[in-house]
């Protein structure tokens, strides 16, 4: 299956979180969307591996997505050597996304600058001719995405560019809540973290306001470019 967008999260959630509502309106547009977690999140304090595929899952049915998979890597220890950058390269080449979005250049959490490095070399990379890869015994075409996106986690990054995804933003937090470990609980008996904490989600929202406010619409979701972006007609900018 070709897709159109493939998303990549160093753990499950963070795409949801930071793209959810780009993701939801490209789906209502017509476009096949894609996500990739890099690891099961298993070191995180609460949940566990196992709950977080699940959970993984039931948010993708909420978003109406067109794949989701989950390559595994040992999650905080993940690092970007030869196997690892294989087996992203294998996930580009087999859905062939023109476009890639994956986690912020910079952030509180060292693993998603990591995630970030790790996805656009091996988006570079996929296109090399030289290099092998193979899935279900077949060797895979090189190929390599037109642009690469990192999407905007905390408020204290600018975005290069700011999505309106004001149509989707309840459906938005609906595919965030599924990770019930993760989020606000009353009833849970985990340990609190800073993402578990009551506040968080309504930082979370404030936050898409705030973007929003910027473009002139309720709400929205940043990302940052590697590259210059190329407009063919001004009149198609908010």
């Amino acid at each position: 299956m070709k897709l159109d967008i493939l998303a990549f999260g160093i753990h499950p959630d963070d795409v949801e979180l930071s793209a959810g509502g780009t993701i939801l309106k490209h789906k209502a547009l017509g476009y096949k969307v894609g996500i990739c977690d890099l690891t099961r999140g298993e070191l995180g304090s609460r949940g566990s591996g196992e709950l977080r595929l699940v959970e993984a899952a039931n948010a993708a049915k909420i978003l109406g997505i067109d794949a989701r998979e989950n390559l595994g890597l040992a999650d905080v220890w993940a690092i970007d050597n030869q196997e690892n950058c294989l087996k992203i390269i294998q996930i580009i080449r087999k859905y062939r996304p023109r476009i890639i979005l994956c986690n912020a250049k910079q952030d509180r959490h060292p693993d998603h600058a990591k995630g970030a490095e790790m996805v656009q070399k091996a988006a570079f990379l996929s296109g090399l001719i030289k290099i092998n890869t193979e899935f279900e015994g077949k060797p895979q075409e090189h190929f390599r995405p037109s642009v690469v996106y990192n999407y905007i986690q905390f408020q204290f990054q600018k975005p290069d560019f700011v999505v309106d995804v004001s149509d989707y933003e309840e459906k938005k937090f609906e595919a965030i809540r599924a990770y019930r470990s993760q989020f606000y609980d009353p009833n849970s008996q985990e340990v609190e973290t800073y993402i578990s904490d009551k506040s968080f989600l309504d930082v979370i929202r404030y936050q898409s306001a705030i973007l929003g406010k910027s473009i002139g619409v309720q709400s929205g979701e940043g990302f940052q470019v590697q590259r210059y972006l190329g407009i063919n007609d001004l009149t198609q900018l908010i």
